[in-house]
This record gives structure tokens, C-alpha cells and sequence, in this order.
């Protein structure tokens, strides 16, 4: 496999459980953020919630967008016990989530 260099992006899409109250789903998004404090190699964290008009979300309603400087961060932050403990508790309120890393590449 050839050497990927760049920023690493790491998005998860979130599908919430059904009766989840908003101030559970605040409460968890605001731990998210709080990863910054705790893990180093967190670069940035950006969220919201779904604005298409396509109606093609699959129930997905929020997104996450995590950045690294390597891949070797993306994995650190994943092995990372504060990140552990904190997707074992999202895990809960999430009915489905998808999780896809990928560095970005210039138009070609």
C-alpha cells in the first residue's frame, strides 16, 4: 500500500436512538468536543446537524469531523482511553453511526 501523507479527516455520522432527549444528545456532543482537551493529537472538531434538501440522510442527522496531522495520530487517538470511554457511553444513545477516515486530495 503507498505511504498516505496529509491530514488525516475522521467523520462519523450519528443516527440517534429514538427518544433520545436533545439535552442527552447536547450533553454527549459537548464530551466530543472536550476530546480536544484530552487527547493531543486531536487537531480540530467541527459538528452539525444534516441541512440537505435531498432527503437522502438515511436518518443520519448529525456529523462529526475530527483532524490529525498523520495517521499514526488518527490511530492514537482511537487507542486513547478518554476517546474509549467516550464512544463506549456515545454507543449508547447511537441507533447506528458510520466512521470513515480519509485524506483529503487536491483536484486532480
Amino acid at each position: 500500500m503507498e505511504q498516505v501523507k496529509g491530514v488525516v479527516k475522521h467523520i462519523v455520522l450519528a443516527k440517534f436512538k429514538e427518544g433520545v432527549a436533545e439535552e442527552e444528545i447536547e450533553k454527549h456532543i459537548k464530551e466530543y468536543a472536550n476530546l480536544c482537551n484530552l487527547i493531543e493529537q486531536m487537531k480540530s472538531f467541527e459538528w452539525g446537524t444534516d441541512v440537505s434538501i435531498e432527503n437522502l440522510n438515511q436518518g443520519f442527522t448529525h456529523i462529526f469531523e475530527t483532524t490529525f496531522l498523520t495517521l499514526e495520530d488518527r490511530s492514537a487517538y482511537v487507542a486513547h482511553p478518554a476517546h474509549v470511554k467516550f464512544g463506549t457511553a456515545f454507543l449508547h444513545i447511537a441507533e447506528k453511526i458510520v466512521v470513515i477516515d480519509y485524506v483529503p486530495r487536491p483536484e486532480q
